[in-house]
């Protein structure tokens, strides 16, 4: 078990540079989820709320399990009026890997997992804090790829170790999000802080995620056509600060980075009478033992064969081809920000620099997958999967949503961010001209 930690200091010199730096996990701010998490703590501590108290610190624990790690963000925060929800002060984050889902067949080593987590979180709260501090774990792709008979027993485990702690358990703190909600979690997420959804000109940014297991796409469409020409599942209405709003969005369980390499390599979904995956996307003579989601594939490059752009783009394509909907207005003029593997990504070929970003298109990615997968043996030492990545990156941009070649891509130091639904944080602004 690999384990990171961060301590976020959103009065930092380097993070006032952004306003998303002062963002808490969109699991826990946006579409009722602060207020959610607030009264949970008026329902561990109803004093909270008493005239009385002036100002007072609270404390939340929040889980963010994805497909290829745990993460927990212990906040702070401070409530200086009773009357006024509280403000985050301070956020502390922890992460695990593997995920919950590697441990589908031993679920019991999957609540040690969490229980290593919560030690940190009791040696970061004040034991006084503790039976007032609320936990949650809100688990995404990696559990909902599992048979829904796995991801309970992993459910039940961490509820179990929940309540063995001595925090606060409210009620349906452990559950999975769906796809749907995540994308909508986020876009509000990313709105609020950015100030878009007290703008006037209704000019909000769209969200672009590449997750392990999933990736998804949300935005508020300015064409009609867009939601009339969308399935109906993909249009999601709520009510957010007396404004309703329809976002297009979705979630494509299986096109996430990890899933698809080994939908690329045909192993998602095989009988087990094929040994050894192999793939035209990957070095000649590279071959080893991928695990994902708790089982184990042996995978390969083809020696005797070809390998190269065109053969990978080849492959990757019938990942995508009639699976992933192109939205009416793509091709428009709008801003988008997007991240997770988007990002490792663009750092690891070199089309940005990590600590100081850069702007990157949609033909930059194409340019830079032609490079690695025709010299793979130069970008094999960086990652043998680097061809693949990239290559499946500028397939689902250009094949998959349908952005244009001039799509430009901003990046932002990810060190100003802070969010368990970003991973490092928010790493680019997108942004589409006519050409």
């Amino acid at each position: 078990m690999s384990l990171y930690t961060v301590n976020r200091w959103p009065d930092s010199p380097e993070c006032a540079l952004h306003p998303l730096c002062l963002s808490p996990s969109p699991l826990l701010l946006s579409s009722g989820h602060l207020s959610t998490f607030y009264s949970s703590i008026q329902q561990a501590a109803p004093e909270a709320s008493s005239p009385d108290n002036m100002m007072r610190v609270f404390y939340g624990i929040m889980f963010d399990a994805g497909s290829t790690g745990t993460r927990i963000h212990i906040y702070k925060f401070i409530q200086k009026d009773p009357v006024e929800l509280p403000v985050l002060v301070n956020e502390m984050y922890h992460a695990v890997k593997p995920g919950l889902s590697a441990y589908k067949d031993n679920p019991e080593e999957g609540g040690n997992t969490i229980r290593q987590l919560l030690k940190i979180a009791k040696k970061t709260v004040p034991e006084e804090n503790w039976r007032m501090t609320p936990v949650v774990l809100k688990a995404t792709a990696g559990l909902r790829l599992l048979p829904e008979d796995k991801a309970n027993a992993l459910l039940k485990e961490v509820r179990e170790v929940f309540d063995e702690s001595p925090f606060f358990i409210p009620n349906n703190s452990v559950s999975i999000m769906n796809g749907k909600n995540e994308g909508v979690l986020a876009w509000v997420t990313v709105n609020f802080l950015t100030g878009h959804l007290y703008s006037n000109t209704k000019r909000t940014v769209g969200i672009l995620d590449l997750g392990g297991g999933s990736t998804q796409i949300t935005f508020l469409p300015k064409s009609k056509k867009t939601i009339q020409l969308a399935p109906s599942s993909y249009i999601a209405r709520f009510n957010l600060f007396n404004e309703t709003y329809q976002l297009y969005t979705h979630s494509y369980l299986g096109n996430g980075l990890f899933a698809a390499r080994l939908a690329t390599l045909g192993a998602l979904g095989a009988d087990g009478r094929v040994s050894i995956f192999t793939s035209s996307c990957l070095p000649k003579k590279f071959r080893e033992n991928v695990t994902f989601g708790g089982t184990t594939y042996k995978v390969s490059g083809i020696p005797d064969g070809y390998a190269g752009y065109k053969l990978c783009y080849y492959e990757v394509m019938k990942v995508i081809k009639g699976i992933v909907h192109q939205p009416y207005e793509v091709k428009g003029s709008s801003i988008f920000y997007a991240f997770s593997y988007y990002f490792d990504r663009a750092v690891d070929s070199g089309l940005i620099d990590g600590s100081r970003g850069g702007a990157v298109e949609v033909r930059d990615f194409k340019k830079r997958a032609k490079e690695v997968c025709n010299k793979m043996t130069k970008y094999r030492a960086i990652s043998p999967y680097l061809c693949m990545d990239m290559t499946y990156i500028t397939c689902l941009l250009k094949e998959g949503f349908g952005f244009k070649d001039s799509t430009v891509l901003q990046q932002y130091d990810q060190s100003c961010y802070v969010g368990a639904y970003c991973g490092p944080g928010v790493h680019y602004t997108v942004q589409w001209r006519n050409s």
